[in-house]
């Protein structure tokens, strides 16, 4: 839930960032909302599923969200931060993403707080924190289950960050 605060003022960094150092500040928050994302879909939603009553029902739903805004996040990275309608997606991106954090700790968080014990919550946070060292630094849609971020993570996570050394090194975005 703290990543959920930390989200929230990197959208706040976009926006209020000068016009030369939007697309960092953008880098930033693509970084974070995909490594978060990936790794709640690796350990996360498969324990809610197991642990909680209707948890398939539960995570069906937190999916269909995610795989909408990592969407919505590619099309922004597709026509980039100079992109006239550039505020427009944003805005409805920090829309997607927030209604989907609030979901989150509404029906899931909160319920498997409720029913998991203090040792199995600090088992689930190491293992999100070794996912997320593994996870992809940009939007994939389409993997969205425990199984796919697994097979594909980690040469999508070696391929985007390649592609971002080759992008600094070549003086690009």
């Amino acid at each position: 839930m703290a990543q959920h605060g930390r989200i929230r003022d990197l959208f706040d960094e976009v926006e209020q960032a000068p016009p030369d150092k939007v697309g960092d500040a953008f880098d930033r928050l693509t970084r974070m909302l995909s490594v978060h994302e990936t790794a709640e879909e690796e350990i996360v939603h498969p324990y809610a599923r197991r642990k909680l009553d209707n948890g398939q029902g539960v995570v069906a739903d937190r999916l269909t969200e995610e795989n909408r805004a990592k969407r919505l996040l590619l099309d922004l990275h597709k026509s980039g931060v100079d992109h006239p309608r550039f505020w427009e997606g944003l805005a409805a991106l920090r829309t997607a993403v927030m209604a989907h954090a609030r979901s989150e700790e509404r029906y899931e968080f909160a319920r498997l707080r409720a029913h998991t014990s203090v040792v199995e919550r600090r088992a689930m946070a190491a293992a999100v924190r070794a996912a997320e060292t593994l996870a992809p630094v940009r939007p994939h849609p389409g993997t969205e289950s425990a199984t796919r971020n697994l097979v594909m993570g980690a040469p999508l996570a070696v391929m985007d960050r390649a592609r971002e050394v080759i992008r600094k090194a070549l003086g690009k975005r």
